[in-house]
C-alpha cells in the first residue's frame, strides 16, 4: 500500500510541476504579446493594441489560475496528504479550487465585455454566459459551505486539526 502511496504523491508531484510550466509558458507568451502591443515603432492601430494588451490580461489570467490549482494540489495532497473524505477538507479543497474558477470566469467575462463591445456586439451574449456561470458557480459555492456547517460541526476536532496543519504547511 506504501508503494501505491508513493506513486500518487509522484503522480501529485508531475502534475504540480506540470501546472507551473503552464503556469510559466504562459506568462512568456503574455510578455511577447506585450512587448508587441507596446512597441512605438509599429504603426498597429491602438484598437489592435488594446486587444493585445486583453488578450495579454487573459494570459496571465489562466497562468494565475495554473499556478494557484498547482498549489493547492501540493498543499492538500502532497504535503497535507489530505483525507479528502472529511467534510472541512472537502470544503477547503473545493472552496481553493472554486476560488480560482470564480474569479478567472470573472475576469475572462470582463475581458471579453470589453473585446466585444467595440468590435463584435453580436457576441456580448456570450461574454454574458460566462459572467452568469460564473455568478452561478458562486452561489452553488456559497449554498454548500451554508449547508456544509453543520456537517463542520459534527466534528470539530477535524476543523482544529486543518487549523493546526496550514501553520505547519505556512512554515
Amino acid at each position: 500500500m506504501k508503494i501505491i502511496q508513493k506513486l500518487f504523491s509522484f503522480g501529485y508531484m508531475l502534475v504540480v510541476a506540470l501546472f507551473f510550466l503552464c503556469a510559466v509558458a504562459l506568462i512568456a507568451l503574455a510578455a511577447s504579446e506585450m512587448w508587441e502591443a507596446l512597441q512605438p515603432a509599429s504603426d498597429m492601430p491602438v484598437q489592435a493594441r488594446f486587444n493585445l494588451i486583453l488578450e495579454c490580461i487573459g494570459l496571465l489570467t489562466i497562468a494565475v489560475a495554473a499556478m494557484e490549482l498547482g498549489q493547492t494540489v501540493l498543499e492538500e495532497e502532497v504535503q497535507r496528504s489530505a483525507n479528502i473524505s472529511a467534510p472541512t477538507r472537502v470544503r477547503r479543497f473545493l472552496s481553493r479550487f472554486l476560488i480560482v474558477v470564480v474569479v478567472s470566469l470573472s475576469i475572462e467575462c470582463l475581458i471579453a465585455v470589453f473585446q466585444f463591445v467595440h468590435g463584435k456586439p453580436e457576441l456580448l451574449p456570450h461574454a454574458a454566459s460566462i459572467g452568469v456561470a460564473a455568478a452561478v458557480i458562486l452561489a452553488a459555492w456559497g449554498a454548500f459551505v451554508r449547508m456544509n456547517v453543520d456537517a463542520e460541526q459534527l466534528e470539530p476536532q477535524a476543523m482544529q486539526a486543518a487549523q493546526a496543519e496550514d501553520k505547519t504547511v505556512e512554515t
